[in-house]
Formats: structure tokens, C-alpha cells, sequence
């Protein structure tokens, strides 16, 4: 048993690795054979993964298709970055920051401001935001959060590609540090869930162009 739920991780691990990696695209049906063959395990630790990032809302079951990467669409767009926002939000609220925690935040700003493409800023950004949460010690929240994050990758890809929207970022992020210099939360979860919602917004735009 020990053996089959270790597989079953494995198998989950590298498909949340080819998800933030870029590798996998919305609409996308899942080969369970080919990847069988690719991780060298049977099919059942890739079924059971795959339930997992199911549950998880990264996947989608598809009578007749299998499973398949969801196509985006803004009423989940919408419940992503919502919940995000107010989870960081419960997050920031009930953790503690040291010099060490606040020197974490700048230079991963750092990363973020002069990161050269777009996936590379998309992943310095959600590392600001790990390590601007990483202190709350809820092992359950931690997780949701990563799993949803995985799931924002495919949206922000798709649609944040304009330097414009990463700049009005770029500044939230340094009020947020600011405030945390100044112990003042209150303001930096006001400015950090103004962030979520200014990416929002953002991608409601484009997503109606589509």
C-alpha cells in the first residue's frame, strides 16, 4: 500500500511540474498510456493522481475523452483569485516577520522586477507570494493554496503578457513590503488583496475579447 500511494505522489508531483512548467495547455486530453510509459509505472497511481488534480479542479474528467486540462474561463477565474486572495489574506494576518522574512520579500521582488520573459515572471511572482505566506502554519491551507496557484499559472500564461499590468504589480508588491516594514497589516493585506483583484480584473478583459 506504502508503495502504491508513494507512485500515486510521484505521478502527482510530475504533472503539477509539467503544469507550471508550461507543458501542459488548456484542452489538453491526458495520454494515460503514454505517460504510463514514460514514468514506467501501470496505469492505476496515473488514474489515482489523476482523481486527485480532479478534486483539485486542475483536470477535468471528459465522458468519452478522459481526462483533460480545463479550458479557462472567467466564473472560475473569478473563484481562483477570490479565494487566493482571501486565503493570503488569512495567511498574512496570522504570521510573523523577521528582518530575515522581510530580506526574503525584497530579493524576491528583486527576481520578480527583472525577470526577462513572461513565465519566468509569472513564477518570481508566486515565489513573493509563498514566501510572503509560507510563516502561517496551516498545513491544509498551505496545500489548497499551492494547488490553486498551479491552476492561476494557466491563466496568467494565457493572458499577462502586457509589461503594463506587471508594473502596477510591481508596485503593490513594494507597498506591501513597506507596510510590513512599518508592522502595519491592516494595510498590507488591504494592498495585497488589491493585488489579486488588479490581476483579475485584468484577465476578465482579455478573457472577453476571447
Amino acid at each position: 500500500m506504502i508503495s502504491k500511494l508513494i507512485l500515486r505522489d510521484q505521478v502527482r508531483e510530475h504533472l503539477l511540474s509539467e503544469m507550471t512548467q508550461g507543458k501542459l495547455e488548456p484542452g489538453k486530453t491526458i495520454n494515460l498510456a503514454a505517460l504510463a510509459r514514460k514514468l514506467d509505472v501501470s496505469v492505476t497511481p496515473i488514474r489515482e493522481a489523476l482523481t486527485q488534480l480532479q478534486q483539485s479542479m486542475l483536470i477535468k474528467a471528459i465522458p468519452n475523452r478522459g481526462f483533460i486540462i480545463a479550458e479557462l474561463k472567467y466564473a472560475e477565474a473569478k473563484d481562483l483569485y477570490e479565494l487566493v486572495a482571501d486565503l493570503e489574506v488569512l495567511a498574512l494576518e496570522n504570521s510573523f516577520f523577521d528582518e530575515a522574512s522581510i530580506e526574503d520579500l525584497k530579493q524576491a521582488q528583486h527576481k520578480f522586477k527583472n525577470a526577462s520573459d513572461t513565465l519566468t515572471r509569472i513564477h518570481a511572482k508566486l515565489e513573493f507570494h509563498k514566501i510572503l505566506t509560507q510563516h502561517y502554519k496551516n498545513a491544509l491551507a498551505q496545500q489548497i493554496l499551492t494547488d490553486l496557484k498551479t491552476r492561476i499559472i494557466f491563466y496568467e500564461r494565457a493572458f499577462l503578457s502586457d509589461d503594463s499590468i506587471y508594473a502596477k504589480s510591481d508596485n503593490q508588491h513594494d507597498g506591501i513590503i513597506s507596510a510590513i516594514e512599518d508592522d502595519n497589516v491592516p494595510t498590507a493585506a488591504l494592498v495585497l488583496k488589491m493585488n489579486w483583484m488588479l490581476i483579475l480584473d485584468y484577465i476578465k478583459k482579455q478573457l472577453t475579447k476571447v
